[in-house]
């Protein structure tokens, strides 16, 4: 007999959770490293930024050359990892690699300049503070002002274990310094969102306003009736704290 077509409406995913099952799936290797060793270069820096789609605080970047020599487990994108996951690679990334720095831009200059032209800039001043200097760029999807070689890809920070390492160097620094104001801005909650758009954060701008470190350029998305569906970007974060939900979701 014919079997009968499955009546169960398949579940929909929301964008974040449809990327996060993708970047799963994807395999943080050094192929891209290799490639640009065979060609000759000799420090090779992966680069990536965290925070462009909160709405409070500064976009961090990050740039980390590996050391050949030493393997360090478990690197993938920062969106994929726990927090002390995280936290315990950001430790072996700083003690472990050749180079590495990080560079913030912060909310006013954001609003200055726009969010793009800010994250290209904190990548670029994250890879001029790396000591020694490198000799190659691999970069999460841009191409920076620079006369490196360099080579944007895209879920470069799913793809490539120099990229990953700055992404997660850029995470736990930025963490770092959003819940450092959350007791000069309690109600916000930035200490569990660090500043991206959950509904309580929403709620709060509507009802307080913007602190003097929120993105006032990001007006639109609090104030919107559907704030998600405003900026495209903002879809491409998400809380650390909201993680665990997206990623059960992303598996089922």
């Amino acid at each position: 007999m014919p079997r009968k077509p499955n009546s169960t409406p398949e579940k929909q995913l929301s964008p974040s959770a449809a990327k996060l099952r993708l970047l799963k799936r994807l395999r943080c290797t050094l192929k891209f490293e290799k490639l640009a060793w065979a060609l000759g270069a000799h420090l090779v820096a992966g680069v990536d930024e965290v925070g462009r789609g909160s709405l409070f605080g500064p976009v961090v970047a990050a740039a980390v050359v590996l050391d050949p020599a030493y393997r360090i487990r478990g690197l993938r994108d920062s969106k994929l990892l726990f927090p002390e996951k995280r936290q315990v690679l950001a430790e072996r990334i700083r003690h472990h690699t050749i180079a590495w720095s990080i560079a913030a831009v912060d909310a006013a200059r954001i609003d200055q300049i726009n969010i793009y032209q800010a994250s290209r800039v904190a990548m670029r001043e994250a890879v001029l503070g790396l000591q020694p200097g490198p000799d190659h760029l691999l970069i999460d999807a841009l191409r920076l002002d620079c006369d490196l070689p360099q080579r944007p890809i895209i879920h470069g920070d799913a793809l490539s274990a120099s990229i990953a390492a700055a992404s997660i160097l850029a995470k736990v620094e930025r963490d770092r310094l959003v819940t450092e104001w959350d007791p000069v801005f309690p109600v916000y909650g930035l200490a569990s969102n660090k500043g991206y758009s959950t509904p309580r954060h929403l709620a709060a701008l509507r009802e307080h306003g913007p602190s003097p470190l929120h993105r006032q350029s990001f007006a639109p998305v609090w104030n919107a009736p559907v704030p998600q569906e405003v900026l495209e970007f903002m879809l491409a974060e998400e809380t650390a704290d909201q993680l665990p939900e997206i990623m059960a979701a992303a598996s089922s």
